[in-house]
């Protein structure tokens, strides 16, 4: 039943699988099968509820599993799955040094074992170190991983972003999507696609990546899985300049990561939902909902994030509170090009560059081109 299950949620059927799983554990759990089945049955459960983010099933089903491996002390292999998939609740929960330590943990019972499941565990801890700061660390055990068996992605290309290189994670973005088909593969590969690409400006490629995961989360029905959809969707509007567009989606993410107890994933929506605001030039309510997501990741030891968010917080960089995208309109202006010029330098829509101009004459308290203009001169921005 186990094999059975995991079949279906490959084939994209996940309520009929998760089913079958419940089903094989209530026999778990009334003692109906051998020992060896029953790790077995632990294991492939929490396994596919990890697969399309079934939070709730794997936090019942790895605590389960940490109870049976208590009692069955000589069944090595399974004790060392029961530490990832407590180490994968760690990370979910904003634990990150305590998911290293799990993760260590299994790593030692599988060396004692030769089990080709170490490739996992060397994933999942890089992840962490990725989250945390530590690339060097991090590229370790994404390596550790290869070569283990094990592909790291798109993990690995989340650290190549984090290094300043764009393109090759956006080549392994590229190779991933055309290389998986089943919507089980695509829902684990489309959150980390969606964000490299945006980085690399891929922003019209992107939407219609976001779309799929929002279909393949309400399909599906795990939380989740809709949470990761509605940030994908929120942060394609913010790419695309459409702040207001952003914010409900990305509301909603925040609220079901909130739900959910994923402080981490919570605080990244928070500041997506604050650079927002900035955009839309309500700096208070941006700085509050900024400021609390950094101590977030502060407390969490999220580095990177951290500062990001710290960036965001500084001094404002432009007079009169002037935007980075209202700036770059602003310079374009003033050297005499049209909003439809602006907009095909910017790679924009005319409509938004004169939502920006709008903003821009308001914020320097002018109404004509001309005036702006010669704000621009005058204030160094030139």
């Amino acid at each position: 039943m186990p094999s059975q299950g995991r079949l279906i949620l490959e084939g994209g059927r996940v309520p009929e699988g998760l089913a079958l799983f419940d089903e094989a554990m209530t026999r778990v759990a009334a003692g109906e099968v051998s020992a060896v089945f029953a790790g077995q049955v632990y294991c492939t459960m929490i396994e596919g509820c990890q697969r399309v983010l079934d939070v709730g099933r794997a936090a019942t089903w790895t605590a389960a599993l940490t109870r049976w491996c208590d009692r069955q002390p000589g069944l090595v292999p399974f004790t060392g799955q029961c530490a990832v998939h407590r180490g994968q609740m760690c990370t979910l929960s904003g634990a990150f040094r305590d998911a290293i330590a799990e993760f260590d943990a299994a790593l030692a019972r599988y060396l004692d074992t030769s089990a080709s499941a170490a490739g996992l565990a060397f994933a999942e801890r890089g992840e962490v170190y990725r989250i945390l700061g530590d690339l060097d660390n991090a590229e370790l055990s994404f390596s550790q991983a290869g070569a283990h068996g094990y592909d790291p992605q798109p993990a690995l290309a989340r650290l190549w972003l984090a290094r300043g290189r764009a393109q090759a994670a956006a080549g392994a973005a590229q190779r991933l999507l055309l290389e998986s088909t089943e919507p089980v593969l695509r829902a684990r590969i489309l959150p980390g696609a969606v964000e490299i690409l945006l980085a690399t400006g891929a922003v019209a490629q992107s939407r219609p990546l976001a779309a799929e995961l929002a279909e393949i989360g309400d399909r599906f029905g795990c939380v989740a899985l809709q949470a990761k959809a509605a940030f994908a969707s929120g942060t394609v509007e913010l790419a695309d300049d459409d702040p207001a567009g952003a914010l409900p989606y990305l509301r909603k993410a925040r609220q079901q990561w909130m739900e959910l107890h994923c402080p981490y994933e919570a605080a990244r929506c928070q500041a997506a939902i604050g650079r927002g605001l900035l955009a839309l030039s309500d700096s208070d309510s941006a700085r509050a909902e900024l400021a609390a997501a950094g101590r977030i990741f502060d407390a969490l030891g999220a580095r990177p994030d951290a500062e990001a968010v710290a960036d965001l917080l500084g001094p404002d960089a432009h007079p009169a509170g002037l935007s980075d995208r209202e700036v770059e309109v602003l310079r374009l202006v003033a050297t005499g090009r049209s909003n439809g010029q602006v907009a095909e330098t910017l790679t924009l829509s005319e409509k938004t560059v004169s939502r920006h101009l709008s903003n821009i004459f308001a914020k320097l308290d002018v109404n004509t081109r001309t005036a702006a203009t010669a704000y621009a001169y005058e204030h160094g921005l030139m």
